[in-house]
């Protein structure tokens, strides 16, 4: 089974009106002010996965500021994946500048509605200060409802674009190291984050963490890859393309031709399979 752990998709209400959103809605201008970054749906999913021959796609959602937002794109992926006959799983978002309340209440409600996970969170961009009491107030409430959280994790060096920052790794490793039973896959080979896992309490601190390979092909050497299923170990690395920033064939060929043979069924789908309870 493949699995893409990391796709974006929107609904139509924003597609159209994406430029009173732009107006709105800062960070979403950032990633989507340049009509050149696409607002795929639901169905131009499908049509990609059928395409690239992936089975099952985990569907993000996007760090809105206003919780309105916030909830009309939860139902999007809601919806969207009830009629997917289980091809898409949905991991909605959370109102993180709007308070534990209001999280909460999203949190709860998404569940009973089929919500598998929830991510992208870009918590540096709502104000959210993940490293502190917040942080710690988030890990355990995804603990009791036994959900995993989907971060943003942005390198701290290299070239610089869009959508870049979000989610700082010493941030996102105080975290960590304050929620270690919090189910967590990090983005982006978890901005760099593993390449310290030489350290003893950095390797500690990811002993339970998944990574994706998430627009890894604009970030990183293919030696990157099996660098992080070295130190991390294989069962960590999980694929995710960042569709549609770059298509699913293109991630599925970069990561094939990175992993060795062996890890390659764990990390093209066994691996998530098993961390989110997929049969």
């Amino acid at each position: 089974m493949i699995i893409d752990a990391h796709t974006h998709v929107f609904p139509p209400e924003i597609a159209v009106g994406r430029e009173r959103f732009i107006q709105v809605d800062p960070t979403f201008a950032e990633l989507y002010a340049d009509p050149k970054a696409k607002l795929a749906s639901a169905d131009d999913l499908l049509t990609s996965m059928t395409s690239a021959g992936v089975d099952v796609s985990v569907a993000l959602g996007f760090a809105w500021l206003g919780p309105a937002t916030v909830r009309l794109h939860n139902d999007y992926l809601l919806e969207a994946a009830a009629t997917s006959g289980r091809k898409i799983l949905p991991f909605c978002t959370l109102p993180l500048a709007s308070g534990d309340a209001a999280i909460e209440v999203e949190m709860r409600r998404c569940l009973e509605l089929g919500a598998r996970g929830f991510g992208e969170l870009r918590p540096d961009n709502l104000g959210f200060d993940l490293a502190g009491e917040p942080g710690r107030r988030l890990g355990a409430l995804a603990r009791e409802l036994n959900v995993p959280l989907l971060f943003h994790a942005s390198e701290p060096v290299g070239h610089t674009y869009p959508g870049k920052r979000g989610g700082g790794i010493e941030s996102i490793y105080a975290f960590l190291i304050a929620n270690p039973a919090t189910r967590v896959i990090l983005a982006h080979l978890g901005g760099g984050l593993p390449f310290f896992a030489q350290m003893p309490e950095v390797r500690d601190a990811l002993a339970g963490v998944r990574v994706d390979t998430a627009a890894c092909n604009y970030l990183y050497e293919p030696a990157a890859l099996g660098l992080t299923l070295e130190l991390l170990g294989p069962e960590q690395v999980v694929f995710g393309s960042d569709w549609p920033l770059i298509s699913q064939n293109r991630a599925r060929s970069y990561v094939s031709g990175a992993v060795g043979v062996e890890p390659l069924a764990g990390v093209m789908g066994d691996n998530v399979a098993s961390y989110l309870g997929i049969g």
